[in-house]
C-alpha cells in the first residue's frame, strides 16, 4: 500500500498576502495552498482593430445576402452601405463554438468563451486585450472600450487575461478630454507621482517573489515565476504610461462633443461614438477599440426627431408581428445609415499612400442570430476593411456553423502575430484573403 502522501513544504493560505510600499497583493493559487494531504521599430502604418456589437442584432432576412460570392445582389440593409461595398464583405453561417445562452451571450463576442450562461462562468481574453498586451505599449492608451445606453456599466466587450471584465466609457465628453485635452502642470505632476507610487509597490512586491521561491516545491516557482513576470510588465506599463503623460497630447479641429443624457437618444450617442473612435484612430492614441451598443437596455428610440416603438428590446421580440417588424427595419436601417458613414469617414482620411480604413479592421455584428428567438447561430457580420480583399458574400453552412473565431485567427496574422489559434479557431478564415 502506498504511502500518503505528506508535504513538508511550508503550508500557505490563499489569504496569503505580498507586502510592499505600504501596499499588498494576493497571490496566484500555489500547490503550497492546496491541503497537506492532497497529490522592433515598425515605419509603415499601423493596423488597427474596431469591433462592434449591436446586442440585439438585426432582422436576418433583411441582412443577408441571397447570392454568394462577389456578384451578390445588396440586400435591403447592404443598400445603405453601397457606396462601400468593395470595402466589406458579408459573412453569414458563422457563430462561436458553444456560446449560448442568448443576451448574455454578448460579453463573449470578441472572447468566444463557451456556455456564458452556465453557472461559474468565467469569460477568457478578450480579441482586442489580447493585442493591446502585446501592442498597446506603442500608443498612449493601449485600447479604448466604449459604450452606449450601458446600464450602470455593467457590460462590454472588453476582458483581460484573467476574465475581468474592463468598464466602458460612455460618455463622448469625458472621452474627447481624455484625447485632446492637456491637464495642468499640477494634474501632470500629480499623475506622474501616482504612477510611480505604482511602480514601486510593484518593486517591493516584485522582492517578496524573490525570496518565496526558496519557500516552495518546482511547481509553486514556476507559478511564481509566471506571476513575477506579469508583475515586472505591470511595472514596464506603468513606466510607459509615466512617458505619456509628459508628453502633448495630439490636436484636433473637432469641438467637445456635448453628452446626449436621455437614452432615447440612443443613435445620437453611437454616432458620436463612432466620430471619436474615428478621431482616436487618425491621431493614433490607440489602435484596439471596442464599442457595445447595448440594445436590450435601450428604450423607444428617437430617429429624425421621432419615436420608433416602445421599447427596443419589446420589438426584438417581434413575433413575427408586421408592426413590430417594420420598426425594427427603421432602427437597423439606421444602424446600417450610421455604419456606413462611419466606412466612409475611414475611407475619406488619407494615411500615407492609403487610408484609414485601408489600415482599420471594422468588425460590425451581434451575439445573437435572431433576437427574437435568442439563437447565438448564424450571426450577421460584416466585416471591413483592414488590408482584406473584399467585396463578397462569405457564406457558410447556416445550420453547421463555421467558427467565427477563425476571422479572429486571421486578423491577429494581419496584425503581425503569428498565432496558432484564437479561442475556438481551428485554422484562419476560408475564403478571405489578405492583400
Amino acid at each position: 500500500m502506498d504511502a500518503p502522501y505528506i508535504s513538508t513544504q511550508i503550508r500557505l493560505t490563499r489569504r496569503s498576502l505580498l507586502r510592499g510600499a505600504g501596499a499588498c497583493l494576493a497571490l496566484p493559487f500555489l500547490d503550497s495552498m492546496r491541503p497537506a494531504f492532497a497529490k522592433g521599430v515598425n515605419l509603415e502604418p499601423p493596423r488597427r482593430f474596431l469591433g462592434i456589437c449591436n446586442n440585439l442584432g438585426l432582422l436576418p432576412e433583411e441582412f443577408f445576402p441571397k447570392e454568394v460570392g462577389y456578384q451578390y445582389a445588396l440586400s435591403p440593409y447592404l443598400k445603405e452601405l453601397a457606396e462601400n461595398r468593395d470595402h466589406f464583405s458579408v459573412l453569414s453561417g458563422v457563430s462561436h463554438p458553444g456560446v449560448d445562452g442568448g443576451h448574455p451571450a454578448d460579453i463573449c463576442f470578441l472572447t468566444a468563451a463557451p456556455r456564458p450562461s452556465s453557472s461559474g462562468f468565467r469569460n477568457t481574453i478578450s480579441l482586442d486585450q489580447f493585442v493591446a498586451e502585446r501592442m498597446g505599449h506603442l500608443t498612449r492608451f493601449p485600447s479604448l472600450t466604449l459604450g452606449v445606453n450601458v446600464k450602470g456599466n455593467s457590460r462590454s466587450l472588453s476582458f483581460t487575461g484573467s476574465g475581468v471584465q474592463i468598464p466602458p466609457e460612455q460618455s463622448p465628453s469625458r472621452l474627447y478630454r481624455k484625447l485632446f485635452i492637456q491637464g495642468s502642470l499640477k494634474e501632470i505632476q500629480e499623475q506622474q507621482r501616482k504612477l510611480s507610487l505604482g511602480h514601486s509597490i510593484m518593486d517591493a512586491v516584485a522582492g517578496e517573489v524573490s525570496g518565496l521561491r526558496k519557500k516552495v516545491g518546482s511547481r509553486d516557482r514556476e507559478r511564481l515565476d509566471q506571476y513575477y513576470t506579469g508583475i515586472r510588465e505591470l511595472e514596464l506599463r506603468l513606466k510607459q504610461s509615466k512617458e505619456w503623460e509628459a508628453k502633448p497630447k495630439p490636436v484636433t479641429k473637432e469641438k467637445e462633443p456635448v453628452d446626449y443624457q436621455n437614452p432615447i437618444d440612443y443613435m445620437k450617442k453611437t454616432e458620436l461614438m463612432y466620430r471619436l473612435a474615428h478621431l482616436a484612430f487618425e491621431s493614433d492614441s490607440t489602435r484596439m477599440v471596442t464599442l457595445m451598443l447595448d440594445s436590450v437596455s435601450s428604450p423607444a428610440i428617437v430617429i429624425n426627431g421621432e419615436s420608433v416603438g416602445d421599447g427596443y428590446h419589446n420589438l426584438s421580440h417581434h413575433g413575427k408581428n408586421p408592426k413590430k417588424m417594420e420598426q425594427l427595419r427603421k432602427i437597423d436601417t439606421e444602424h446600417m445609415r450610421l455604419l456606413n458613414g462611419l466606412l466612409s469617414q475611414l475611407r475619406e482620411t488619407p494615411e500615407d499612400q492609403q487610408n484609414l480604413l485601408d489600415r482599420t479592421m471594422v468588425l460590425y455584428g451581434s451575439n445573437l442570430g435572431n433576437a427574437s428567438s435568442h439563437v447565438t447561430t448564424n450571426l450577421p457580420i460584416l466585416f471591413a476593411g483592414g488590408g482584406f480583399k473584399h467585396g463578397q458574400h462569405l457564406a457558410f453552412d447556416r445550420e453547421n456553423n463555421y467558427p467565427l473565431p477563425n476571422l479572429y485567427l486571421s486578423m491577429l496574422h494581419r496584425l503581425g502575430f503569428n498565432a496558432d489559434r484564437f479561442a475556438t479557431s481551428t485554422n484562419t478564415m476560408r475564403g478571405l484573403e489578405m492583400i
